[in-house]
Formats: structure tokens, C-alpha cells, sequence
């Protein structure tokens, strides 16, 4: 089994991007004052300044939206995701992944699809997790359908193990990454931490990456959590192939505030400067 996932990025290590946007409207935390338009603005900022820092791709997500819905997020949710991604994908010449939280995998195909976006994440796409918003379980057979249906040329990034959550069942990591690729059918995976900006265990990468390598599974291999000027080149040694940076890269190390130019300047040039 191989994956073009790669070839989407002009760097063979791709270091990708966070852009969290501000609550929507429907959100707890959605400021009717500032509106539509802050919200909008707040995500190009970022996404530019990822951009100009050397980012090689973003990815957007409804962060703000907490408490999340477990799986399919409402229509007017999808709607303003559509018509910031369209916004945002016109504003930069980077690859743009979409997430939308917690789990509707179909909504995050659907504005890919619409708005020329080349991935998506889903964080259960196999398996059962328990997580905050209850036990969540894999739709990969929707999913990769659902992308064949509506004629999305959209890589689906799937988390293995995902971040705040526990897997039910299946806790043996090299066997879920199996799984996610083989059989759920997933053009890449992602290893991450505990949650939002935890470290990533380098074993785990460790793991995936050489179960992957001896079935001969052609499926990259990224870091989604923790990552950092002075961890990047410790992730990709341990067998990553790209990394997914949110935290590390906004002012003050804190994942709502805005992506800061300088840092993201500094694990760009960490990710170039690391030498296998």
C-alpha cells in the first residue's frame, strides 16, 4: 500500500500549521460584538503568517467551538467552516487541511471538497475512543466511501490513538496504526500525545513507524502533538515523516492566542537545519 499524501507538499518533511479559529456562531465563547468578520480575519492572519514564516501546510480546525459535538457538527457550523476554509485557501499557496471537531469526518470532505482543500483530519476514523464527548467510534467506511461519492481529490490524515481520549479495546499502538492504514484505508497517520501541546512519546513514533515500514505500508508518518524547535529534529529522527505544530507556534506558547511570525521562523529553520 502506498500514499501520494507527500507529494502534496513541495518539502519531503512537511512541517504543517495550526490555524484554531475563534468560537462560531452557535459557540459558547462566539463574540457577537466583534463577528463573523473577526473571526475571518483572525484565521488569515494566521494562516499568512504561517505562510511567510516557511510553514509548508495549514490546517484549520473549529478549536473554539468547545464543548464539542461528538460527530456530526449543525449545518450553520459547516456553512461558516465552508466560507472561512474558501477565504483562507485563496489567501495562501500552501496545501490546507480541514478538521472539524470532534469528529464529523463527512463535514470536514465536504468543505475540502468545496473549497479545493487537499486534506482532511480525523481524529477516530477506526477503532472506539472514549473521550470527553463520550465514546466515539470509527466511520472509516463512510468516510472513504462518502470522498468516492462526491469526487473529493482529499487525502484523509487520520490520528491513531487520538488525544484526549483513551482507545476502547485496541490499546496496542503498532496494531491500531495497522488498522488505520491497511485497512481503514488512510492516506497518512498521526501520533500524538496525551492532549492539546503534550509532548509525543518518540516510542510511539518509534513503534508506527517500523510497523508500517516492515508490512511494507508506504503511509506517512506525523507528529501532531508537543513539537517544537527543539523536538522536531528528535521526531523525525524517530521515523516521522512530517509534523502537525499548533501551540509551539503562537505568541506566548499558548494554543488561542495568534501564530507568532518569529516562532514559526524558528522550528522552520530547526525542521530544515535537522540532518538524518
Amino acid at each position: 500500500m502506498t500514499s501520494d499524501f507527500l507529494e502534496r507538499f513541495d518539502a519531503s518533511r512537511p512541517a504543517l500549521g495550526m490555524v484554531h479559529l475563534l468560537p462560531l456562531p452557535g459557540a459558547p465563547g462566539y463574540d457577537a460584538d466583534a463577528g463573523r468578520e473577526a473571526i475571518r480575519e483572525r484565521a488569515l492572519e494566521d494562516a499568512r503568517r504561517l505562510e511567510a514564516g516557511g510553514i509548508d501546510g495549514i490546517v484549520v480546525e473549529n478549536f473554539g467551538d468547545a464543548p464539542f459535538y461528538p460527530e456530526d457538527v449543525p449545518t450553520h457550523t459547516v456553512a461558516e467552516l465552508t466560507a472561512i476554509a474558501a477565504a483562507l485557501t485563496d489567501a495562501v499557496d500552501v496545501p490546507v487541511g480541514i478538521n472539524v471537531l470532534r469528529n464529523d469526518a463527512d463535514a470536514a470532505l465536504s468543505v475540502a471538497a468545496a473549497v479545493g482543500a487537499d486534506f482532511v483530519r480525523v481524529n477516530v476514523h477506526v477503532g472506539t475512543a472514549a473521550t470527553d464527548q463520550g465514546v466515539l467510534e470509527g466511520r472509516a467506511h463512510e468516510t472513504v466511501r462518502l470522498r468516492e461519492r462526491i469526487d473529493a481529490d482529499v487525502a484523509v490524515l487520520a490520528d491513531v490513538h487520538v488525544k484526549h481520549a483513551v482507545p476502547v479495546g485496541e490499546d496496542d499502538i503498532r496494531r491500531a496504526a495497522l488498522e488505520t492504514a491497511e485497512r481503514g484505508c488512510a492516506d497518512g497517520v498521526i501520533v500524538s500525545g496525551s492532549g492539546t501541546g503534550t509532548e509525543t512519546a518518540l516510542e510511539d513514533v518509534e513503534r508506527v513507524a517500523e510497523t508500517l515500514s516492515e508490512r511494507e505500508i508506504e503511509v506517512p508518518v506525523l507528529v501532531g502533538s508537543g513539537v517544537n524547535p527543539e523536538t522536531v529534529g528528535d521526531c523525525l529522527a524517530a521515523g516521522a515523516d512530517g509534523v502537525v505544530v499548533g501551540t509551539a507556534l503562537k505568541e506566548g506558547g499558548e494554543t488561542t492566542n495568534r501564530v507568532s511570525s518569529e516562532r514559526v521562523e524558528e522550528l522552520v529553520a530547526a525542521r530544515v537545519s535537522w540532518e538524518p
